[in-house]
């Protein structure tokens, strides 16, 4: 599937400018650490940018910081949830406050739904 030209200079863009709770995340994932797979991060998928994919599993992982309380974020959030499954991918939302409050236990998660 190619690339929306739009999604791309987002994902770019989003790449400058990572949320700590993203680099620490990004800390577990980068370089195949997690099970030998390959993740990239602020990659595009249609018109949207997982946070982290993992195309060869179709696995996305999105780091939802507070922003993602407000209804109409919210509401985007789960658009982009949908798009994201009907396309064949697995989703998983982890909030911020689990990154701080536990990251193994977000390791624990994403290394669950890679064994899947």
């Amino acid at each position: 599937m190619k690339h929306d030209p739009n999604s791309v200079r987002r994902a770019r863009q989003n790449r400058k400018k990572q949320t700590s709770a993203e680099e620490k995340v990004w800390s577990l994932l980068r370089n195949r650490r997690l099970i030998k797979r390959k993740f990239r991060r602020e990659y595009p998928i249609g018109p949207w940018v997982a946070d982290f994919a993992c195309s060869a599993i179709k696995l996305a992982v999105e780091v939802d910081g507070p922003s993602h309380d407000d209804p109409d974020q919210h509401e985007w959030d789960e658009m982009k949830t949908e798009y994201l499954r009907t396309s064949g991918w697995r989703v998983i939302r982890i909030t911020n406050a689990d990154v701080y409050q536990g990251l193994g236990d977000v390791e624990a998660r994403i290394i669950a739904e890679i064994g899947d």
